[in-house]
């Protein structure tokens, strides 16, 4: 099972901007799938993007435009770059790997508060 670690999180102001980041504790270069959901109190978990070998990515419909996924191998990283947020992108924010299953970080709040 791959282990995921989230940073990056916080409090910022509506049109700002946070970077999350999800470090893992094998060679990212064989995973296929990483990506994020979100979940906001008394909501249900959302896909908010996911990104496959070879770059590949998709977005939820919300954040198309202001989000941005990466992958840096080298570093067995992936990123989330958020820009432009709202005060709905308001929740915690989960990394997750397909890495023969499913594994999930421990979240990481995100609060968008003028």
């Amino acid at each position: 099972q791959v282990q995921l670690l989230e940073s990056g999180g916080g409090l910022v102001q509506p049109g700002g901007s946070l970077r999350l980041s999800c470090a893992a504790s094998v060679n990212i270069f064989s995973i296929n799938t990483m990506g994020w959901y979100r979940q906001a109190p008394g909501k249900e978990r959302e896909l908010v993007a996911a990104i496959v070998i070879g770059g590949k990515s998709v977005y939820a419909d919300s954040v198309k435009g202001r989000f941005t996924i990466s992958r840096d191998n080298a570093k067995n990283t992936e990123y989330l770059q958020m820009n432009s947020l709202k005060p709905e992108d308001t929740a915690v924010y989960y990394c997750y790997a397909d890495f023969g299953r499913r594994s999930w970080g421990q979240g990481t709040q995100v609060t968008v508060s003028s």
